[in-house]
């Protein structure tokens, strides 16, 4: 969407002997004026004095883009003056976290939880983008890759919601990147409006640890839909520890299916148009046995996990190589170019998006993740003393919809 038109230039025109008038013209996405006020493709002023003109960049595309002006009279020669304007998408943007420190110790904290007014009403928003800035204190950044994640609080259940989540490079900042790490956060508008609540996690052990930044770009448009609800299907992810074992935990190859209930029902009531599961999940661990090619559980070995739908196989998540190589944080200081099993370090961790085809409406949907079958045989991989592996995961059912609608009831 292009509706924004820039500051008008002013360009002096001082003829010398002329005595007809003069004829300017712009091409592309530019506009001229004699006033300031009025503007358009052609003027014309007297040539026999010194006049002021406007010229202002009038984008119809985005991008960079070039023009021309052209001034034309009666027995004099031409001049032509190359014009040239980069437009850029119309945002509103707003500042979160600034400069926060995150550190083990110190007086600081793995977390730090802070308000922020957002834009009041999203009605009219089509995108909203977060960006996360990584910078390293003055002794140097945490030297190892580190789990981390932002959520927002939910008003309506005061819980916690994950709305994108990264593995921090190996000591160093992100500033390869202009902006930052980028995460869409759409899904999550109805939480993103007004005065919010919002957390950043990084789980650091040290006392270097990062200073964090944190923004958010509203970008106006048409929505797909005009109301949008989330609720929280499964959420196991306090740290990279704190997930859902996997193959057994300690010893004991039987889960605590009460602690970590991967099985939900979703109640969805009238109206919904549109309906998405957004899952993140990350593996870590150098559990046993490992695969053939060496690789331990659950950071590095390859597997595949299904969304069950009313006891079916509806959808599946591949936890595999995603280019940790091509990394544009290319400067780490660690082991950041092997693949993990879906994700990288200094990277965004995947979200993937399960858009249901067939009419959700007035339904009641039995969920299931479930994880591809491997048992822990706990004798570990040398030099690790942790035995188990573990899924951090969140999942998210998102409804929408042009007419009012309610947020899905997750129950067990």
């Amino acid at each position: 969407m292009v509706t924004k038109k820039s500051a008008a230039q002013t360009v002096n025109v001082n003829p010398n002997n002329l005595d007809s008038s003069i004829t300017i013209t712009v091409s592309g996405d530019f506009e001229v004026s004699s006033d300031n006020i009025n503007f358009s493709n052609s003027i014309s002023i007297n040539g026999s004095s010194s006049s002021n003109i406007f010229v202002r960049f009038s984008p119809s595309e985005l991008g960079n883009l070039n023009g021309s002006i052209l001034f034309e009279s009666p027995g004099a020669g031409n001049a032509n003056v190359s014009l040239a304007g980069t437009a850029s998408q119309f945002r509103y943007n707003y500042r979160a976290f600034s400069n926060q420190r995150i550190a083990w110790g110190g007086g600081h904290g793995q977390s730090s939880v802070q308000s922020f007014d957002l834009h009041n009403d999203t009605s009219d928003i089509e995108i909203i983008k977060m960006y996360l800035r990584l910078d390293c204190p003055s002794g140097g950044c945490d030297p190892w890759d580190r789990y981390a994640n932002i959520m927002v609080r939910d008003k309506i259940t005061n819980e916690w919601f994950e709305i994108g989540r990264h593995i921090t490079p190996y000591g160093v900042d992100n500033n390869k990147l202009t902006r930052g790490l980028e995460f869409d956060v759409t899904d999550f508008k109805d939480l993103l409006e007004g005065n919010v609540e919002l957390r950043i996690f990084v789980e650091t052990w040290v006392g270097s640890g990062w200073i964090v930044s944190l923004e958010f770009d509203f970008i106006p448009g048409t929505p797909d839909y005009k109301y949008y609800k989330v609720s929280r299907i499964i959420q196991h992810n306090g740290n990279s520890l704190g997930g859902v074992p996997y193959g057994g935990l300690n010893g004991n190859t039987e889960i605590d299916l009460d602690k970590f209930d991967l099985i939900k029902s979703l109640q969805i009531g009238n109206n919904v148009e549109s309906a998405h599961i957004r899952t993140i999940v990350t593996g870590w661990g150098h559990a046993t046995p490992a695969d053939s090619d060496g690789r331990a559980c659950a950071e590095w070995c390859f597997r595949t996990h299904n969304i069950k739908i009313d006891n079916s196989n509806l959808f599946s998540h591949y936890m595999g190589p995603i280019g940790c190589s091509q990394n544009p944080i290319n400067n780490q200081g660690g082991n950041w170019q092997p693949d993990r099993a879906g994700w990288c370090p200094g990277m965004t961790v995947p979200v993937r998006i399960d858009k249901f085809s067939n009419n959700v409406s007035n339904k009641t949907l039995n969920y299931e993740y479930d994880f591809e079958n491997w048992t822990n045989d706990f004798v570990g991989t040398t030099g690790y003393n942790n035995k188990n592996a573990f899924y951090a995961i969140s999942s998210f059912l998102i409804l929408k919809s042009n007419s009012e609608i309610e947020r899905a009831i997750i129950s067990n």
